[in-house]
């Protein structure tokens, strides 16, 4: 089985800084809103060497969507900056209307997601942003998994014409996606051959996943580990050509259990060639406050519940 091994850890919102930082440099059309978060959202290098193609909104966010569903109007690219709490659930009234209703081409770039925002606590915390932008018609939807991903992803967004979620974390994750991976909008990546089980994982869990499939490994259970860093449009084929080796799969997502990628895979299963399936997620409540790996541990996200979750779908074949 690859063995996947990293060199540093970095937050994924500075991957995003990064490439909105490049994409200042390469295409004029591109421009930033925020509220009030320039500094969580790791935007200060786009502002700096381009400040008339950036807006400070200020703590004003439903005003932020309409402001950048307007300026696609005159042909813009606007990429809008908060935290993934304030990007959906404080906003969906105007993302609804104004952006997704019309398909404006505005890039949502939320920050700050899931449990791992960590001392903020529930209020700032989200669980719920997946299911509501995928539910939105023609809304993508991007979770990636490290910064190269999320660097990638920034940049890849730009070129797609319609209105995009990206969501990214504060947690410095270990870095193992390579630097010159393509980026292709609802093309999964298989990161490991496997076929005992399939793990499609997304966001922080991805890692997780990997961590469990050399436990796995140790104890003679071969696992395909799949990156999911799209979740709308999902990867059905990639998906489905998997679990037709292995017939069980276990989907992981730091997301509630109700309304995420385990949902998303479930349709696509039931459809198609329903198996056996277990979720590794938020069991349908708020978050706390704690340390982000406190939080990975008690609310089930951690590659031993990965582990836990494939031994308990591999009895179900």
């Amino acid at each position: 089985m690859k063995k996947y091994t990293f060199k540093e850890k970095k937050d994924t919102r500075s991957g995003f800084g990064a490439g909105l930082a490049e994409l200042g440099d390469t295409n004029e059309n591109v421009v930033a809103l925020c509220a009030d978060l320039v500094g969580s959202l790791k935007m200060d290098k786009f502002i700096e060497n381009h400040p008339d193609r950036f807006f400070q909104v200020g703590i004003a966010e439903a005003n932020m969507m309409g402001i950048a569903a307007g300026l696609t109007i005159g042909g813009k690219i606007p990429f809008t900056g908060t935290f993934a709490n304030f990007s959906t659930a404080r906003v969906y009234d105007q993302v609804r209307q104004a952006i997704a209703y019309s398909g404006k081409n505005v890039k949502i770039c939320a920050s700050h997601a899931g449990l791992t925002l960590g001392e903020d606590g529930a209020t700032h915390q989200t669980l719920e942003d997946i299911g509501l932008m995928k539910m939105l018609p023609g809304m993508v939807v991007i979770n990636p998994c490290d910064y190269n991903q999320t660097k990638a992803a920034t940049i890849a967004i730009a070129d797609y014409v319609g209105p995009v979620y990206l969501r990214f974390g504060r947690p410095a994750v270990p870095i193992f996606m390579p630097e010159d991976q393509e980026f292709i909008i609802g093309k999964a990546i298989q990161l490991t051959e496997g076929t005992d089980v399939t793990i499609v994982a997304t966001g922080h869990l991805v890692w997780e996943a990997l961590q469990a499939s050399e436990k796995l490994e140790a104890i003679g259970i071969s696992a395909e580990v799949i990156n999911i860093h799209t979740i709308k449009p999902l990867d059905e084929e990639a998906i489905l050509k998997s679990v037709a080796k292995t017939g069980c799969i276990v989907t992981a997502e730091e997301h509630n259990i109700l309304g995420g990628l385990g949902e998303s895979v479930s349709r696509v299963l039931v459809q198609n060639n329903p198996i056996p399936q277990e979720f590794v997620a938020v069991n349908d409540t708020f978050g706390e406050s704690a340390t982000p790996a406190q939080l990975m541990e008690k609310y089930g996200l951690t590659d031993n519940d990965i582990v836990n979750a494939v031994k308990k779908v591999i009895t179900r074949k």
